[in-house]
Parts: C-alpha cells; sequence; structure tokens
C-alpha cells in the first residue's frame, strides 16, 4: 500500500503536526483532535507478533493496537469489557460463560463471531501460548450456542478471579478463517497481523519501522482512533532514542527505552514528559535464577548466602537510579491482594554469608575462592547486564568466583530454559496481576525443558507443588489469597531463585501527546483514544 506521507516523513515524524486542526492551543489542550502520525521507539523486533501464541510486552507493544483481547485492565481495580462485554462463573468453576460484543468486524471485512473465540482459545491459548497453557491447560472445551456467546469449558475447577485476572494479558482473539487447517506456527499472519483494533498493521521494514493505520471500521464508539497512523521506529541504541526526543523525531517511548540516566534531564525540558504510571500491571522483578542440578547452589545455605551477599540498596539506588523498590519475594507490593509482607528477608551481609558457606561446607581455598560459577545475564535491559557485573563482584567478595557469559536474546534462552547451561543467570520477569499467570510457573517443579520463563532451574519441592496445585484450583478467594501467602513464605525460606528488585518502567512522551498512561497496561493496550495535539 502507498504511504500517504513520503517515507522520510514517516520516520521522522515530520507531517503530523500539518494534518491537524487549526485550532487554538488552549482548545487542542481541552478536545481531542482526530489524525496525525504518532511516532514511537521501538528497540526490538519480534519474530512473532501474534500475542495469542506470545504472551510478552515487546509483542503487546506492538500487536495490542490491532489484536484485542476480550476485556483490558482498569485502575479501579476492575476490568474494561472489550471483545466481551459480560462474563459468569459456575458455582462448580467448571463453566465461564462470555457474552461477546457485536457488530464487530475483523481488519478484512469478515464478522467477529465465538467461533473466533473458541478456535483462539483452544488451538492456541491452551496449547501454544507460553502463558496460557499453565492458566488454560485444563480447558476442554468451548460450546459457542450462538455468534455472541462462548462458554469455557474447564477439566476441573477454576477460580474465576484467575480467569478474570488473565483476560488482559492472556485472551488476544485471532481470526479462526486465517487460522484454521494451516500451520498456526508458521503462519504468516503471526506478523502480518489480522485483527479487531482500532488500527491496521500495514507494513514492517526490517531494521527501520512497523507501520499501523487507522481502522475506519472500528466498533469503538465516538470515532475512535483518533489516530491516522503509528509508526514504531526501530531504535536500538538507547541513547539515540534520548536523542530523537530532543530533536521531536519521535513523541513516545516506552518500557524505558531512554537511558534512566538521560530522565533527569530530559525531565527539565519544557516540551517533554516522564511518565512513571501506566505500567501497575506488569510489575517486573529483577532475580537471581538458580540452577539447582549444581551440588553447591542445590544447597539452601548456599543460596542464602548468595542473597546476604547482595546489597539491594545499590541494585535501587545504583543500577535503578531510584526508579525501583527492594522486593521481598515472588509477589511484589503492586500485587494486591495477594502480596504478604510477613516473609523471611536476607539484609546485606557479607560476614553472615561467609559463615552461611563455611558452613555449607565450602570453605575459602588457596587464592581465596571457593567455587566457580557461570553467571548469565539477560540481554533484555540494562539493568539486567549490570545487575550482572555487580552481582559478579559481590560474590567475588564472599569467595564465589563468578565468571560472566553473554549471549544474544535467543542464545541466553536456548542456555537458561532449554540447554540449562548455566549456574546462576539474572532474569526479569513479569507480574501480571495474578501470581498464577507467570509467577508460580517459575515455582513449579516438573516442567519439560524448552519452555521459556519458567522453572528450568531443576527445583522440585513437594511442599510448594502442593501450594502451587492447590491454590490453582481453589474457588474461595479468601482461601486462594491466604495459600499464595504461604506459597510467598515458602519461596522466601527455600530461595529457588532470588529476587533482588521490583520494577516498573517510565515512558517519556512529548507534551503534544495526550490521553497516556490511561490504565495499568497502558503501553500494551490499543491507545485508541491516544491523540496528538499540534
Amino acid at each position: 500500500m502507498p504511504f500517504p506521507l513520503s517515507r522520510r516523513a514517516l520516520l521522522s515524524g515530520v507531517g503530523a503536526a500539518a494534518m491537524l486542526g487549526s485550532l487554538p492551543r488552549g482548545a487542542r489542550a481541552q478536545t481531542p483532535v482526530k489524525g496525525g502520525t504518532l511516532t514511537v521507539a521501538a528497540d526490538t523486533e519480534p519474530r512473532n507478533l501474534n500475542p495469542a501464541l506470545v504472551a510478552s510486552n515487546g509483542v503487546f507493544y506492538v500487536a495490542s493496537k490491532v489484536v484485542e483481547p476480550l476485556a483490558e485492565m482498569a485502575y479501579d481495580g476492575r476490568l474494561t469489557p472489550v471483545l466481551a462485554t459480560a462474563w459468569q462463573g459456575s458455582d462448580d468453576g467448571r463453566t465461564v460463560t462470555f457474552t461477546l460484543r457485536d457488530g464487530v468486524t475483523w481488519h478484512d471485512g469478515k464478522p467477529f463471531t465465538a467461533a473466533d473465540v473458541a478456535f483462539s482459545a483452544t488451538e492456541l491459548w491452551s496449547k501454544r501460548q507460553n502463558l496460557g497453557r499453565v492458566v488454560f491447560k485444563d480447558l476442554q472445551a468451548v460450546d459457542t450456542p450462538d455468534d455472541r456467546t462462548a462458554v469455557f469449558r474447564f477439566a476441573s475447577p477454576i477460580p474465576l478471579q484467575l480467569v478474570e485476572n488473565a483476560l488482559p494479558a492472556l485472551t488476544a482473539v485471532v481470526p479462526k478463517h486465517l487460522y484454521e487447517g494451516a500451520d498456526i506456527d508458521s503462519n504468516p499472519h503471526n506478523e502480518q497481523l489480522v485483527g479487531t483494533g482500532p488500527f491496521l498493521y500495514r507494513e514492517h521494514k526490517p531494521g527501520e519501522y512497523y507501520l499501523l493505520e487507522r481502522n475506519p471500521g472500528y466498533w469503538g464508539q465516538g470515532g475512535l482512533p483518533y489516530l491516522d497512523r503509528i509508526v514504531y521506529r526501530v531504535l536500538p541504541d538507547r541513547g539515540a532514542i534520548a536523542a530523537a526526543h530532543e530533536a521531536g523525531e519521535i513523541q513516545l517511548s516506552a518500557f524505558s527505552a531512554v537511558p534512566l540516566e538521560e530522565l533527569e534531564r530530559l525531565k527539565g525540558l519544557p516540551e517533554l514528559a516522564v511518565v512513571r504510571k501506566g505500567y501497575e500491571g506488569i510489575t517486573y522483578q529483577l532475580t537471581v535464577e538458580i540452577n539447582h542440578r549444581r551440588t553447591e547452589l542445590a544447597d539452601a545455605r548456599v543460596r542464602r548466602a548468595i542473597a546476604h551477599a547482595i546489597d539491594q540498596g545499590y541494585v535501587v539506588d545504583t543500577i535503578f537510579r531510584g526508579y525501583a523498590a527492594a522486593a521481598t519475594g515472588p509477589v511484589p507490593k503492586t500485587g494486591v491482594p495477594f502480596y504478604t509482607p510477613d516473609v523471611a528477608t536476607y539484609p546485606f551481609d557479607p560476614k553472615k554469608a561467609e559463615a552461611l558457606l563455611d558452613e555449607a561446607g565450602y570453605p575459602r581455598k588457596d587464592g581465596g575462592m571457593r567455587f566457580a560459577l557461570r553467571l548469565l545475564p539477560a540481554p533484555w535491559f540494562e539493568q539486567t547486564r549490570q545487575m550482572g557485573d555487580y552481582l559478579r563482584q559481590a560474590l567475588r567478595a564472599v569467595g564465589i568466583d563468578a565468571t560472566l557469559v553473554t549471549n544474544d536474546a535467543a542464545g541466553h534462552t536456548k542456555a537458561v530454559y532449554t540447554d540449562h547451561a548455566f549456574d546462576l543467570a539474572i532474569g526479569s520477569p513479569v507480574y501480571r496481576n495474578d501470581p498464577a499467570i507467570s509467577t508460580t510457573i517459575l515455582y513449579r517443579g516438573g516442567l519439560p525443558d524448552g519452555v521459556p520463563f519458567s522453572n528450568q532451574y531443576g527445583y522440585d519441592d513437594p511442599a510448594m507443588n502442593d501450594l502451587i496445585d492447590r491454590a490453582a484450583v481453589e474457588l474461595d478467594r479468601g482461601k486462594r489469597i491466604a495459600l499464595y501467602q504461604q506459597f510467598q513464605q515458602r519461596a522466601a525460606d527455600q530461595l529457588p531463585l532470588i529476587v533482588a528488585a521490583e520494577f516498573t518502567f517510565i515512558t517519556v512522551a512529548s507534551r503534544r501527546l495526550h490521553n497516556i498512561a490511561t490504565n495499568p497496561r497502558w503501553a500494551t493496550s490499543s491507545w485508541a483514544d491516544t491523540w496528538l495535539e499540534g
């Protein structure tokens, strides 16, 4: 499809202001303006953009504007209906009935129906999606008595609370007519997305940009979306992102794409805003992943020693420049109502760390070291890489010789989650509103090899497994919360992995951009009501 703007103007964001009306600035600040091109920074290019297969923020960042879930999060703790307008669970926890939105069409003009939801749930979420195949593992079938009703039937009880918490991140719906009868994993529409969302997928120029354009047939009320286009400009150099903001070439960067050390300077620029809101539903954690197949690391005393060797204050203040908080365990403080502070903690205490290592039978040898480890920092963020450097030094101070091993994203994922070719790794899992969605998978034993961002650590504790399994089917909300608090206490005691910090992200945006950070998953939501002032 030919570009309405020149390619140079598209990539630089030039031309957006010219496409806006000539309202006085004060009026534009109060009244949404239709039109314009929003140019944003993208620092990665996912190989698979289908969120029904890969539930991850890198995918959602682009795909959530095209492919929609059943519901989205809101700041009041409730859910905003999207493709589902209502849902109800049965008393026995074995069925959940969804009422679906009427009058929705796919971007190719076909009608959206319950058959699309049934196909997505049974063939993608429960079988192939990285997170859905845990949450929806007991999904037996989805009945479709009519085009507007989908009845999920489960083999065992599932808490409605869990299903509701999973809706924003795990229920992206894809068109059955473009996937049925074809190989799902290699389907070209895993990148060339066809959805029901406010924007149409138009083009990906590798190494340069993704282009989305306004969906004129969007079901949203009030003429949504406001923007004509969204251009994701590929800028893997984080320093270049800050420079592009200052030059006015981009109007938005999300997920702390601007280096933290640049934020104070950018805060002083009148045309830019630094925004900390909009990520409350996707809290990240900085973790030390531990390979329990190593004899030394299978000893809880050694794991506790490593925890005592880590100065969480340094991690928060220096690595994150204050844009983080010390963590106490697998559920962050934002994880209301599940979080409990009533857990064992491991304050920075190198002498205690050394005593525990001695007690475990690993005294310092000639040269001062006790044993050697391979340490693999994940390449996702600058902070995961910096944590690798810091942890190597912290371990050396207590007599553990850690050698850094660096890989690209694919190599790191394979080394840790398939080959188990690591002793320690720095990870950054995401807490997504409920422990069962993306957190307990880090602690449950018996998972098959090769599942990314899961327990591939050789840790398999019957008591932990029992807590996780009981909570997964507990229908009473109060009892379920209590089980997850026991889960946190068990995790803090056994330390199968160490959670050093919890953090959300920073958005840098032009002050001409309005309706940002309007929900707790804003960067991974639709941006249907976001608009750009001239």
